[in-house]
């Protein structure tokens, strides 16, 4: 049996064993991913149309910050928990 299972099965918490940095460093992938999809996209979309770059730029701006709240929610999670 793993450390991991061992230290779980032998006591039901998860105090100070640093779990919720991990879970953090994994739910911060999906925003990353996200924030990198939603750059990606706005500078084709600018590329494409450069006369529209003022509203492409603050829909990505919006589109950034809607992923980046669920960064900041996973951390507060991750406090809670």
């Amino acid at each position: 049996m793993s450390i991991i299972a061992q230290t779980l099965a032998a006591d039901n918490t998860l105090e100070g064993s640093g779990f919720g940095a991990i879970g953090y460093g994994l739910a911060a992938i999906g925003p990353g991913i996200g924030v990198g999809i939603v750059a990606g996209k706005a500078i084709e979309g600018i590329a494409r149309q450069p006369e529209l770059a003022g509203q492409i730029r603050t829909t990505m701006f919006l589109g950034i910050a809607l992923s980046e709240a669920l960064a900041l929610i996973g951390i507060v999670a991750g406090f809670i928990f």
